[in-house]
């Protein structure tokens, strides 16, 4: 995965296509519906890894197909994502590795980038720099998603922290250092530390977009959306052509509630990265908060289109399916998506609302549940809807009331 690609944010972590965050948008109300509690398996965001939902249900404004966002004017490219850490042409040896650490890491080069991060570290063992280079490719060499407490206790990560500190102490006012820092102790779980450290690194590197991400990542991943939302608008205001950029301000937007201003965001993320599936799954999955469900069904299919093999982008178009009453073709995906990852019990729920909504596949419904609540035994929405089942199975059998 290029370190180009932004940091970007989620409503709620699931696991295959996509990163953090903390609740379930709210969602339009199926019509007729036989089970209440749903849920869109992949909301707006980065690599999810786990799932929640949410049983608020505006009344949807259309279903059939509205205007799209006005096309924004031509952006400038986006700046690259990796803060720099020296600068070339400075006829310095120590700068000239180092920026070359930078390169290589800029380009998936994590090798290359060590060797020349090393190489500087000899030749200069009290510049921050070296350590700070070093540090962040330890950190990519674990892959851990940009989660809060990813790599809880993790060696490798600890270590680089060690690193990072001693940076810090050597050179007290460089930026990336902080940013760095607060990163890893992020992943680390450690969250006023975190916290306090990007702040830090805000205040020293103010004009980079990617200190004011990296904070407003951090504040969304340990529930504090309301803070995150000036910190990633600020990004967005210094990197405008950058796609990931608009969708981490979509999905925070989307999360306070402020669903128009996201789809705005989502639209110029779509414009920026036509051929990027999850920002067409953003898109899509806010539409279907908005009823807007002709163009969220669009949007959810190109996502399949380009990425055919996430398992929640199926059972997100089942979900929207379902909400316009298309309940066997919504069947259908999330079939799909249980055959991609069997393990999802966010499609082993809308399946079983789905088969709920006839009296001879209630059944097949239960089996679902029971699926589900195998995979994730603590997930409150297993027990809501097999609770629900239970009522509907009940009252069917004690026939129709008196008015």
């Amino acid at each position: 995965m290029s370190r180009r690609a932004a940091l970007s944010l989620g409503i709620v972590c699931v696991v295959a296509c996509g990163g953090a965050a903390t609740e379930a948008p709210p969602t339009a109300p199926p019509p007729a519906a036989t089970l209440q509690t749903r849920t869109v398996e992949d909301p707006p965001g980065f690599a999810p890894t786990s799932t929640s939902t949410s049983t608020s249900t505006p009344t949807p404004t259309s279903t059939s197909t509205s205007t799209p966002a006005s096309t924004p004017a031509p952006l400038p490219p986006p700046k690259p994502v990796t803060l720099p850490l020296a600068a070339h042409a400075t006829g310095d040896p120590v700068d000239e590795a180092i920026a070359s650490g930078d390169d290589a890491y800029e380009a998936d080069d994590l090798p290359a980038a060590q060797r020349h991060y090393s190489l500087a570290r000899q030749r200069a063992p009290k510049r921050a720099a070296p350590l700070v280079g070093l540090a962040r490719v330890a950190i990519a060499k674990v892959g851990a998603p940009m989660d809060y407490a990813a790599a809880q206790g993790n060696h490798s990560v600890l270590a680089a922290t060690d690193l990072l500190r001693k940076a810090t102490k050597l050179e007290p006012a460089f930026g990336p250092a902080y940013v760095e820092l607060g990163r890893a102790l992020l992943l680390l779980g450690t969250a006023d530390g975190a916290i306090d450290s990007l702040r830090k690194g805000v205040e020293l590197l103010p004009d980079k977009a990617e200190a004011h991400s990296a904070l407003g990542v951090a504040l969304l991943a340990t529930g504090h959306a309301d803070l995150s939302l000036a910190e990633l608008a600020r990004a967005v205001d210094l990197d405008p052509g950058s796609a990931a950029r608009h969708g981490n301000h979509g999905t925070v937007l989307f999360m306070l509630g402020r669903v128009a201003d996201a789809l705005h965001e989502y639209e110029v993320q779509v414009q920026l990265a036509d051929g990027d599936a999850r920002a067409h799954s953003d898109l899509g999955t806010a539409l279907l908060a908005k009823g807007e469900l002709v163009r969220a069904e669009a949007e959810l299919r190109r996502a399949i289109s380009l990425d055919p093999k996430c398992a929640a982008f199926h059972s997100n178009l089942g979900y929207g399916l379902q909400l316009g009453g298309k309940v066997a073709d919504a069947i259908a995906e999330y079939r799909e998506a249980l055959r991609i990852d069997p393990k999802s019990a966010s499609a082993w729920i809308n399946l079983a609302t789905a088969l709920a909504k006839d009296a001879s596949t209630r059944k097949d419904a239960r089996a679902a549940l029971e699926k589900a609540r195998a995979i994730d035994p603590s997930d409150p929405r297993v027990k809501a809807n097999l609770e629900e089942l239970d009522a509907l199975e009940h009252g069917a059998a004690d026939g129709p009331r008196s008015p």
